[in-house]
């Protein structure tokens, strides 16, 4: 199967203990194309007979961060890509080697982060930058936005063809799930499918990676929760910094 064919495929959502993978832009708009030249659609053989998908983004020429549940026995990135038909000014690069945050916790997707590491560098172009990252002394976000190439309807039963994004309104760190995370609830925002993207807020910084749906016990409003980058950004620079000494 192609990868265009493969692109339509439902994903399998996990879900346990209220809570399930997300990714899919519920509500939102096509983006303009290539405005945000640091995202990735990555392709993931999660078994020989099994293809899912996640998106990324771009931090350097040879790095990119996506959500730690994304891990897969072989991924393939796809660099420079809207319209899933144009392969015109993609790259498509394999992953060398994936660096799950060491703390991630799979029951809860705490610290839901991962580096990949391209097994050859990216061409950086129009068509294809990186995102600055947020750190401690970043202002806390409040408005912020999300895209990807998932369902834009609950009820999709096929992925978008072009890249989506959408406006999210955090709330207060009280109401996640973990304290590692930043939050957003109502009707719009990223939903059950692919994740890894960024939650990109205060212009082009990442604070953010989409990770899950969060629903509480209690059966209160559905949250959408995004792993904080900026708890993190020790780990992901002497990560970065070692990979490429090792190599």
């Amino acid at each position: 199967m192609s990868f265009l064919c493969e692109l339509v495929v439902v994903t399998v959502v996990l879900v346990f203990y209220g809570q399930g993978f997300a990714g899919e832009i519920i509500g939102g708009s096509e983006a303009k194309p290539h405005s945000r030249p640091y995202m990735a659609l990555l392709k993931r053989n999660v078994s020989q007979n099994q293809v899912k998908y996640c998106d990324g983004f771009l931090l350097d020429e040879d790095f990119l961060m996506t959500a730690a549940h994304c891990q897969a026995e072989f991924i393939t990135v796809y660099l420079g890509l809207h319209y899933v038909h144009d392969k015109k000014n993609v790259q498509e690069i394999t992953v060398k080697e994936a660096f799950p945050y060491k703390d991630y916790r799979e029951d809860g997707f705490v610290n839901d982060l991962m580096l990949l590491k391209l097994s050859s560098k990216a061409h950086i172009n129009n068509y294809v930058k990186p995102i600055a990252l947020a750190d401690h002394n970043s202002p806390v976000p409040q408005h912020c936005i999300v895209s990807g190439w998932g369902k834009t309807s609950m009820n999709a039963k096929l992925t978008s063809n072009k890249l989506m994004e959408v406006e999210v309104t955090l709330i207060g760190d009280e109401n996640c799930p973990n304290e590692n995370s930043f939050c957003s609830e109502g009707k719009t925002g990223p939903g059950r499918g692919d994740s890894g993207g960024p939650l990109v807020c205060e212009g082009e910084v990442a604070y953010g990676v989409v990770s899950s749906i969060y629903t509480p016990p209690s059966g209160g409003k559905q949250l959408y929760v995004f792993a904080k980058i900026s708890d993190q950004k020790r780990w992901i620079t002497s990560t970065m910094k070692k990979s490429l000494i090792k190599y």
